[in-house]
């Protein structure tokens, strides 16, 4: 086997664990936080320190990644994963709950974005679309199993088994980077890799500049939605079984699309699949207050999905063709970074609104914005593109 098969096959087993893991605790983070006495504005506290946390080091670790090489950063990371997964059974509070999701942002900083910048580089020109869409099965394909993993390990179990296992899938993860991952530095693979550039000047390269721009407000109209639905869902009779499996469809439709849509990525317009893809989720995030069973639930949560993958290939080829300038460490790094950042707000936003009139407002809300983000990234692509075109007499 080749090194290049090589590290794309230990990536994706290893962060489909972790991811795994990670989903695995997703719909039942927002009972456990409550349990512990949250409200609507803690439940966004709480959620809102997994994504602080971690657009504050990506930046950071994404560039000693360009410079010092990335095994290393995803082995801690994925060490720090198992051990913060244990951390979990001893939080008494929504304070400790707090930190322990503010030291799991930082390993997941360390996790996945350097995991991505890996596979980026093996990536050939013209075809960014379909290796990076393929590369995210893996964490579709774990987000998705996750939540009815948890799902079904809570009502077995108990709780406390969730964590357990959420530990052992990342000490497993480790494992493998440990012994079978090689080390590879920036550029090996025939790609002419540019000094950094400063990261003031990231947002000055017009793809980039409307990557966070679409990417930022897309997080914050949909970010919620995780947090929320669980929430949502006692309300019309759905038990957290129920919700895992509404949350896993709708992700494994994204994991199922990435092949079909990565590869029309490369030959289609990349801004238009964006545009597309978005708008439908919006819509569809806008009509969650309207199921009143689990059925429609699930019906509007796969079609959130659906436009998820049509716009995920086309997001992650413009990141990839932008890193080989600035770095896929950095590239990578920034653009989980203002994708975190809008799931800070997100949840905090999304937790006022439900204090204050209702969780079905968070819906509603999270779909116009999403909309409006579509919108204005629509317009600044076709200026950028405009303003690019070379000059006739």
């Amino acid at each position: 086997m080749d090194t290049a098969k090589r590290i794309y096959n230990v990536l994706f087993i290893s962060v489909f664990a972790t991811m795994l893991g990670l989903g695995i605790v997703s719909p039942l983070l927002p009972i456990y936080a409550e349990n512990l006495g949250a409200t609507g504005i803690w439940l966004g506290i709480v959620f809102s320190a997994f994504a602080l946390s971690r657009s504050i080091f990506m930046p950071i670790i994404g560039r000693i990644s360009d410079r010092q090489g990335r095994k290393w950063i995803i082995l801690i990371g994925m060490f720090a994963y198992a051990v913060t997964s244990l951390a979990y059974l001893i939080a008494g509070s929504v304070y400790s709950l707090t930190a322990v999701r503010l030291i799991h942002g930082l390993a997941s900083a360390m996790v996945v974005p350097i995991a991505m910048a890996y596979i980026a580089d093996l990536s050939e020109k013209g075809r960014e679309g379909s290796h990076m869409g393929n590369f995210s099965i893996s964490m579709f394909l774990g987000m998705g199993a996750g939540p009815f993993l948890g799902g079904f390990l809570n009502d077995m179990f108990g709780m406390p088994s969730v964590f357990y296992v959420m530990a052992g899938l990342s000490a497993f993860a480790t494992l493998l980077v440990a012994v079978s991952l090689p080390e590879v530095k920036p550029g090996s693979f025939g790609h002419r890799q540019e000094n950094s550039v400063p990261m003031r000047s990231i947002f000055t390269i017009p793809s980039m500049r409307g990557i966070m721009v679409f990417t930022f407000i897309s997080a914050l109209g949909r970010g919620g939605m995780m947090v929320f639905i669980p929430v949502f869902a006692p309300l019309i009779a759905i038990s957290p079984f129920e919700v895992g499996i509404v949350l896993s469809v709708n992700t494994f439709l994204m994991a199922l699309l990435q092949v079909p849509i990565g590869r029309l990525t490369d030959t289609g317009n990349k801004v238009v699949l964006i545009v597309v893809g978005s708008a439908i989720a919006a819509v569809a995030l806008a009509a969650i207050p309207f199921a009143r069973s689990f059925w429609p639930l699930l019906a509007i949560t796969s079609v959130i999905g659906v436009g998820g993958a049509i716009q995920q290939p086309s997001i992650m080829a413009l990141t990839v063709d932008a890193g080989r300038s600035i770095g896929m460490g950095t590239s990578m790094g920034a653009y989980n970074t203002v994708f975190g950042v809008g799931m800070i707000i997100a949840p905090l936003i999304g937790g006022a609104f439900m204090d204050f009139i209702g969780v079905e407002a968070v819906f509603y809300v999270g779909g116009a914005i999403s909309l409006v983000g579509t919108g204005i990234f629509a317009v600044m692509m076709q200026r950028d593109v405009r303003g690019d075109a070379p000059e006739t007499e």
